[in-house]
Parts: C-alpha cells; sequence; structure tokens
C-alpha cells in the first residue's frame, strides 16, 4: 500500500490541482523534484515501491530532496477538463502553474521536473514553454520519438474518445509491465494502488505526440534533458537508434542523458530494477544543480 503523504492544493485558473509531497519543509540548496504521472494513474504512480529500496519518492526523499508529485487534470482530487478542452497543452498550461505555485510556496531553491510517459511529454512541454520558472533540469521517461504502428499504444486510442474509462488490472499490467523476471508481485499489487480512470482523450493523443509537438517543443528546451527508455516498452521503439534520435532533437540544451532501462517494462519505477533508474535521476539532478550554480556564478557552462 501506498504510504501517508501530506497533501496540497493549487488554484490555477479556476481548476483545483491537487498533489501528493514528501521531504525537507525548509530549503537545503536541493531542488524541488516536480513530478507528472502518466495515463491511468494518479500522482500514487511515484510513491509504489517496485523494488525493495522503495518507491521514487522514497529514494528522493532519503536523499534529501523535496518531492511535489501531481494529479494532472481529471485524476485524484485534480478538476476534469471537458473532452475538447482535455488537450497536452492545456495540461502544461495548469501543471506549469501548480508548479510555478508549488516552488514559491516551498521557497525551493530550483525546479526539477520528472514526468512518466504522458506526464514526460507534458513536463517537456512546460520545460519548453515557462522561462519563468527555476527549473534547472528535466527527466521525462516512458516516452521517447517512436512508437510503432499497430501497437498497444494505437489500440488504446480506438476507445471512445469523449469517454473515461477504467481499463481492467490484467488490461493495464499486460502493457505497463515487462516479463516475469522483471518485476515482483508486490509491486504489481502496489502499482494497482495507482491506477485511475483515465481520459479517453488522452490515450488518443499520445500516439500523435512525437510528430505532432516533439519537432518543435525540443529546440526550446534550454536546460538539461535526461531521457530513459524501457527495454520491453510495450508502447515505445527503445532501439539504439530511437534513443539516439530523441537525444538528437535537444538542440539547445546544455547536455542530453538518453539511455535504455534495462530489464523493465513501460512503467520503469514499478520494476525490480526501477530502483536504478530512480539513482540515475537522482544523479543526473545532482548534475543539473552543479551546472545551475555554475550558470549563477557566472561561469562559462556547456
Amino acid at each position: 500500500m501506498a504510504k501517508q503523504r501530506d497533501l496540497l492544493t493549487f488554484e490555477v485558473d479556476g481548476h483545483k490541482i491537487t498533489a501528493i509531497t514528501a521531504g525537507p519543509s525548509e530549503p537545503n540548496g536541493k531542488p524541488l523534484i516536480a513530478a507528472l504521472h502518466g495515463g491511468t494513474y494518479t500522482a500514487r504512480y511515484f510513491d509504489v515501491a517496485g523494488s525493495p529500496e522503495g518507491s521514487f519518492i522514497d529514494t528522493a526523499v532519503a536523499h534529501g530532496y523535496p518531492v511535489v508529485a501531481f494529479d494532472r487534470p481529471g485524476y485524484g482530487g485534480s478538476t476534469p477538463l471537458a473532452p475538447d478542452a482535455n488537450t497536452f497543452d492545456r495540461h502544461a498550461q495548469l501543471l506549469g502553474e501548480a508548479v510555478e505555485q508549488a516552488a514559491g510556496r516551498l521557497a525551493a531553491d530550483g525546479v526539477f521536473l520528472v514526468g512518466h510517459s504522458i506526464g514526460g511529454m507534458i513536463a517537456l512541454m512546460i520545460a519548453a514553454a515557462r522561462p519563468q520558472l527555476p527549473l534547472i533540469g528535466v527527466s521525462a521517461t516512458g516516452m521517447g520519438a517512436v512508437i510503432p504502428p499497430g501497437g498497444a499504444a494505437e489500440a488504446l486510442s480506438a476507445l471512445p474518445p469523449d469517454e473515461t474509462v477504467d481499463l481492467p488490472y490484467e488490461n493495464r499490467d499486460q502493457v505497463m509491465f515487462g516479463p516475469p523476471h522483471t518485476h515482483r508481485p508486490e509491486g504489481v499489487r502496489e502499482a494497482h494502488d495507482s491506477y485511475a480512470p483515465v481520459p479517453v482523450r488522452e490515450l488518443i493523443q499520445a500516439p500523435a505526440w512525437p510528430r505532432e509537438h516533439l519537432p518543435a517543443v525540443a529546440p526550446r528546451v534550454t536546460v538539461p534533458v535526461h531521457n530513459a527508455l524501457a527495454e520491453f516498452d510495450a508502447l515505445w521503439d527503445s532501439g539504439p537508434d530511437d534513443v539516439a534520435r530523441f537525444a538528437a532533437l535537444f538542440t539547445a540544451a546544455p547536455f542530453v542523458d538518453a539511455s535504455v532501462a534495462r530489464s523493465t517494462g513501460h512503467c520503469i519505477d514499478h520494476h525490480t530494477l526501477g530502483h536504478a533508474l530512480h539513482l540515475r535521476q537522482l544523479a543526473f539532478a545532482a548534475e543539473c544543480t552543479a551546472w545551475a550554480a555554475a550558470g549563477r556564478r557566472g561561469e562559462k557552462v556547456n
């Protein structure tokens, strides 16, 4: 079961955005980690212990990072959007403002965005569009540059467009998890507690995102970018050429770290080796912190 966390509520343009938070409440020189979940999950996605070492939130807090994981519109306690208004652009607007409010409320020294799957798409859109955000870097996982035609992503996008559907656990598990040797039964059970009904509109938009948004978004991201795709991802192509293709699009980023998360399926965090991803994300956050500090000191940063 997910642990009890503190709850936060933000008001943005007449919409309520809810979040769970943990970690130090006073500034300690480390950035606020603002986390955005993918489709069919709530913010509790980041509090699932796929490995014995714990969840992403557990690991981040153990290393001294404050974390705020947001419920995207229509999930958890966040206000749903009408089907026609439920666009990734609108999510980026509302969640970008909520992240800014969280940074101010918690007196954050900087913000490190973490997004999984659709949350990764939205995190990159926020990074590209909100120069006023004290952003030091972004980690987008479970998403990339190539969705294979005729795969699971296109099958999900064929559901009724204006409905919210609650997919059976067994159907989700087939898409979200890799082979049996890559995950623990405990992790799967905990993941079920983070599942939620999904507005079908976003499942329709997701397969088109690499084509319709990524080429314009990527060159506008001016902070370091981390990316990880699952070795056994049922939704995305994660071969070496696909990983390199994604990284090459971020021409304005000071540095890009893109790789494959081995022995994992789409919901990387919930696998036994999800902990390895979490350590890589925190190491990247530390590199971004040093990069941002050098820039503030007026040093040359590459």
